[in-house]
């Protein structure tokens, strides 16, 4: 079933008051468990994710099924759509949000069905009641839920298409336990605390905070983005029901995908930014996030629009400012507020960033997030919006160029590669040496496809310091057909980068009460990128073409035509671990025996103590490794 394989998926133009139930949700079935220990070891779950929603906690116990709830309210603030909900036989604990439930339940009255509350809990429960696991085929919105149906005496649990919500669960012998975040599981009675190596060396080396399933706990599973899954019987069976469609191409024009692109955009970002609550953006200098912020000051009537961002002093480019300036001074209605976190700031908020990642940080960015959602909450914000999965979908990074090279090279088009080549080294100012890198990169990526590349990049990675070799540890990567640039931005999508970017947003946001909303993850923005031809995405040095084109006229230029890329910079590399949070490199790292040659390592730790900035991500990961496995 791929994204636009159902008539649910069409373009959105709402005027509604809607129920938003950003919360934290946990549950169990478990057999061995009576009454009150059932109760009991919910409660804790709930407990220790009380940060997801302060504003009610509801629970729901018939042995052997506990369904608990932490509810963010932002709209309908009544009781009656506290959570868990029973109806029609059936009992949700439910995060998320579902965007096109009013033409759900339009369809779902004139199947006879009755609502006694306004919002889209309910709305789930009778189209589970009406279609079965079927339903989240219809649904447009990002969710993880779970469905106790009593007369089947079966769980139905579903994560949205992208895993934008988290669901994680443990199950063994019979017994199955669920909850948004990692922490809520490591209080259960079923967690035993073992170690997930083969994702240490993941994190350490790659930067994945999850890879599928796996989190760095062997107890611990995510359910993946776009699966269902039912226990029943004792017995877990997990399926997928939506995926993207990298081979089939449009044949409009770069202009006719352009206008499409900018059509669906506005429509996202206008729908996403629906509310009745305080929201705000979180905005850089960069192109993703003002194109957000400039469609919101442009196509909507909104008054005073607060934006949040981040900056260093005296750092260089991660003062991202200036080009926050330009949009201040097309958009006035745009109310900026900033923050630039001290070495003490950073220092005092470190235990609990640790805390609430339930893994190593595999960049120093993270914290710099954190920051930007702690503004945001002192400004009274409940919803933000930001500019994840961009990058993903049209090409943003380097590794994208190669890909689109390797597709004309493996087509026959080698005056169109070296065109490309040369175009990208042009823009950027690039000498022979790194034109012949690009070149070399572009070789690779004809001649190998995507696993084999990434298992490359895993061996190449520090090989002298890993205690085992990488092929000790799998990793599993899809090689879909389409273009060779499609196989790549899928595997962005769906295993390498933008799983960990939307574990943290979520947490980041969490830790303050506050609600995520993520227009570029639109499913339909993202089915008509992956149906674009490559040179739509990137084409002679320019990366994200479609959405540059899109927003002309609507975002500043001097942001749509900046050569550089910065992404979400901060001096954690390079100064954190220097200053106030030195103390993380202290000491014989005893704890890294296993994962790492130590003699090795210690080496690689003088050299970054006597100012060598090569290997300064590769520290970070490290110290934060250390970290996080002192925790636990």
């Amino acid at each position: 079933m791929y994204f636009f394989g159902n008539n649910f998926v069409s373009r959105l133009h709402y005027s509604f008051r809607r129920f938003v139930a950003m919360c934290g949700i946990a549950g169990l079935v478990d057999e061995r468990l009576g009454t009150s220990d059932i109760a009991d070891v919910g409660a804790r779950m709930l407990e220790i994710m009380a940060h997801r929603g302060p504003d009610h906690r509801g629970t729901w116990a018939t042995p052997p099924v506990f369904l608990g709830h932490n509810r963010l309210s932002i709209i309908d603030l009544s009781s009656g759509s506290n959570q868990p909900m029973t109806d029609v036989g059936l009992t949700i604990t439910y995060n998320g949000e579902v965007y096109n439930y009013l033409e759900l339940r339009s369809e779902l009255e004139r199947d006879g069905y009755s609502f006694r509350t306004s919002g889209d809990t309910e709305v789930i429960l009778n189209a589970y009641h009406r279609w079965g696991p079927s339903c989240v085929e219809r649904f447009i919105g990002m969710w993880a839920f779970a469905i106790w149906d009593e007369a089947k005496r079966e769980l139905f649990c579903s994560r949205d298409r992208f895993g934008i919500k988290p669901f994680h669960y443990i199950e063994r012998d019979g017994r199955f336990h669920f909850a948004s975040e990692i922490k809520g599981l490591r209080v259960s009675p079923l967690y035993r605390g073992g170690i997930n190596e083969s994702q240490v060396a993941r994190g350490l080396y790659l930067g994945w905070m999850q890879h599928w399933e796996e989190t760095y706990f062997t107890d611990i599973k995510a359910l993946p983005a776009s699966h269902n899954c039912v226990w029943k019987n004792g017995t877990l069976r997990i399926w997928s029901y939506a995926d993207i469609d990298t081979s089939t191409q449009n044949t409009s024009s770069f202009e006719e995908n352009s206008s499409a692109f900018r059509e669906l955009f506005v429509d996202a970002v206008q729908l996403t930014a629906r509310r009745d609550v305080p929201m705000g953006i979180c905005l850089s200098g960069g192109l993703d996030s003002t194109s957000i912020a400039s469609v919101l000051a442009s196509s909507t009537d909104e008054h005073s629009i607060k934006t949040f961002t981040a900056f260093y002093t005296g750092k260089g480019n991660v003062d991202e400012r200036p080009y926050i300036d330009h949009v201040l001074a097309k958009y006035p209605q745009i109310s900026p507020h900033y923050i630039s976190p001290t070495d003490t700031d950073v220092a005092q908020a470190f235990d609990r960033v640790t805390w609430m990642m339930d893994a190593p940080m595999p960049s120093s960015s993270y914290i710099s997030q954190y920051f930007v959602m702690q503004l945001a909450s002192q400004h009274g914000v409940k919803v933000v919006l930001d500019g994840q999965g961009s990058d993903e979908i049209m090409g943003g990074y380097m590794h994208s160029l190669y890909r689109v090279i390797a597709d004309k090279i493996r087509s026959g088009d080698l005056s169109g590669a070296v065109r490309e080549v040369n175009a990208h080294a042009t823009r950027q100012g690039y000498g022979v040496r790194r034109k012949l890198d690009i070149v070399a990169k572009s070789l690779l990526s004809a001649s190998r496809d995507e696993p084999a590349l990434y298992a490359m990049e895993f061996a190449r990675t520090y090989p002298w310091i890993m205690a085992q070799p990488a092929a000790s540890y799998p990793i599993h990567l899809e090689m879909p057909s389409g273009p060779r640039l499609n196989a790549f931005l899928y595997n962005l999508v769906r295993v390498t980068l933008l799983p960990t970017l939307l574990h943290t947003e979520d947490l980041n946001a969490m830790a303050f009460n506050i609600e995520s909303r993520v227009p570029f993850l639109d499913h339909r923005l993202v089915q008509l990128c992956f149906s674009m031809p490559n040179e739509h995405k990137v084409h002679l040095g320019e990366t994200k073409r479609v959405l540059r084109a899109g927003m002309r006229g609507i975002v500043p230029d001097a942001v749509l035509d900046r050569k550089d890329k910065t992404g979400f910079i901060t001096p954690g590399h390079i100064a954190w671990l220097r200053g106030q949070l030195s103390h993380l490199l202290e000491g014989d790292w005893k704890e890294l025996d296993g994962y790492v040659v130590r003699p090795e390592l210690m080496k690689v730790l003088a050299g970054y103590r006597r100012g060598d900035n090569r290997n300064a991500l590769f520290v970070w990961r490290l110290a934060m490794l250390r970290a996080f496995l002192r925790t636990i």
